[in-house]
């Protein structure tokens, strides 16, 4: 947990508490510019990243912003799926409750042309799919029995198709799509919100990973997209919005006529 010389920040009044949000991956990207957001509309967050000096940096800035302590930093590793409860209990107790929990963490390893890796493509599932398992399934559990709360997952459009370039990649963020899908099918009665997130090109570390990049958004765009949509309920986004027309044309291709262009593997 950070060290503050900062005041903890008010827990707000009764018709107006203070809302407190677990962002896992918040170093840096779309997760840091959503560290910033939520805390400018009131939350207080519990900043989650294996990057400790880069979450410290972080969680200073904001808390120097707000001259109060909204932000928190647990130095996590999500491979490490065994620590999760723990952790989760932890936050909960130091935070006073919770209102929204965002899945940010991801990798993309691409392989070298025409080879494939086991090893960087059983990272990119433990990363990008087993983690959000890991920490979303006891969250869905404690928002199921509330009745409220809010779960967002950050996928992505190249979880839409299987490409040639990195099946690793693709299938992991599949993976997580179709589990975003069942964990809001199961909780929707109950009254929680769960949100997908399907990013195009954004400005971040990950953008080195693209062979081309095109109509590429700032991750503060990309946030301040997952912020309206949080607060309108939806189901899933693109970001940005041209994806979500794009990506409409792509799935119904069919596959024997998708594996031919070869500007979208």
């Amino acid at each position: 947990m950070s060290k503050s010389t900062y005041p903890l920040p008010s827990r707000g009044t009764p018709l107006a508490p203070r809302r407190k949000a677990i962002l896992v991956g918040a170093s840096s990207g779309i997760g840091a510019a959503l560290a910033h957001k939520l805390t400018r509309q009131g939350y207080t967050v519990a900043l989650l990243a294996r990057r400790a000096d880069l979450l410290q940096a972080l969680a200073d800035e904001i808390n120097h912003q707000h001259n109060e302590q909204r932000a928190r930093i647990y130095v996590h590793d999500v491979l490490d799926h065994q620590a999760v409860p723990t952790l989760l209990n932890r936050i909960l107790t130091d935070l006073g409750g919770l209102d929204l929990v965002i899945y940010n963490a991801g990798v993309n390893l691409p392989p070298e042309k025409g080879s494939t890796n086991v090893e960087t493509d059983c990272q990119m599932a433990a990363v990008n799919y087993q983690g959000a398992l890991a920490w979303l399934n006891p969250v869905a559990t404690l928002f199921e029995s509330l009745g409220a709360g809010q779960i967002v997952g950050i996928s992505s459009v190249a979880g839409d198709r299987g490409r040639a370039g990195n099946p690793g990649y693709t299938s992991s963020k599949a993976a997580l799509s179709c589990y975003l899908e069942a964990l809001r099918n199961r909780l929707s009665s109950a009254g929680v919100h769960v949100l997908t997130v399907k990013p195009g090109f954004v400005d971040t570390e990950m953008l080195k990973a693209a062979k081309r990049a095109f109509w590429v958004i700032p991750p503060e765009k990309a946030a301040g997209d997952i912020y309206k949509a949080i607060q309108r309920r939806k189901q899933t986004i693109y970001t940005s919005a041209r994806w979500g027309l794009v990506m409409l044309i792509l799935r119904h291709i069919p596959s024997f006529v998708f594996r031919r262009l070869k500007f979208l593997a």
